[in-house]
């Protein structure tokens, strides 16, 4: 069977799927697409090695979130987890120039890994480098932002929802719109909102999940 479960905060993507197996009992589980521990909201779980052999089918599928970002500071993992560097005083940028910045980061575009990710380059996951204190050269990805919409913005917080493929950085966005405005910025808060046409809303909450949500869930899909 095929899961949409809700993360919670503070666990790893891996942690849910140990859960699930624990509810189970059965071992060969997967998910598609990791989330970060700071990070929360949908994740699909495949139960069972048909449907761990299907997981391809949603990995690449494009993806919605919620950040919240946190302007006036850098992070060396560029979110709050992180080693967060003050920026130096500054000119708040008004809500239309924010606007404006959002606004350009729409379409297709390069994007560079972050160093604290999980992507592999000869073998070596990059987190693994950067804990070494190591930078090394990564070749960017192509991805595409399809919108971003501004929520809501009272300096330093700033709400955004977007919709963007597969293998975008909400992380190094966040980044990227701190260094476009001159204000520096990391990520404060991550949800993810929507796995192609599959929405949070109608996923299992992780901390309730048990054996009788599982005989009776049924995988749904937004309508198109």
């Amino acid at each position: 069977m095929f899961l949409l479960i809700n993360k919670p905060s503070r666990i790893t993507s891996h942690d849910v799927i140990d859960r699930v197996r624990r509810i189970t009992g059965v071992r060969k589980v997967g998910h598609a697409g990791t989330l970060d521990p700071f990070a929360t909201g949908l994740l699909i779980v495949a139960v069972g090695r048909n449907f761990t052999k299907r997981i391809s089918e949603f990995v690449r599928l494009d993806k919605k979130y919620r950040a919240t970002i946190h302007f006036g500071g850098t992070s060396d993992t560029q979110d709050r987890t992180g080693t967060v560097i003050p920026a130096k005083a500054g000119i708040q940028p008004s809500q239309q120039k924010l606007e404006e910045i959002l606004k350009s980061f729409t379409g297709p575009q390069k994007q560079t890994p972050p160093m604290y990710s999980a992507k592999k380059v000869g073998g070596k996951k990059l987190y693994e480098l950067a804990r070494q204190g190591k930078v090394i050269e990564r070749e960017p990805n192509d991805i595409e932002i399809f919108s971003i919409e501004l929520i809501s913005y009272e300096w330093p917080i700033a709400v955004i929802d977007v919709h963007c493929t597969s293998g975008t950085y909400i992380r190094t966005l966040a980044s990227d719109i701190g260094e476009k405005l001159g204000a520096g910025a990391y990520l404060d808060e991550l949800k993810r909102t929507a796995i192609g046409t599959y929405s949070l809303k109608h996923s299992i909450d992780l901390k309730r999940l048990s054996a009788e949500d599982l005989l009776s869930f049924e995988i749904k899909k937004e309508p198109s």
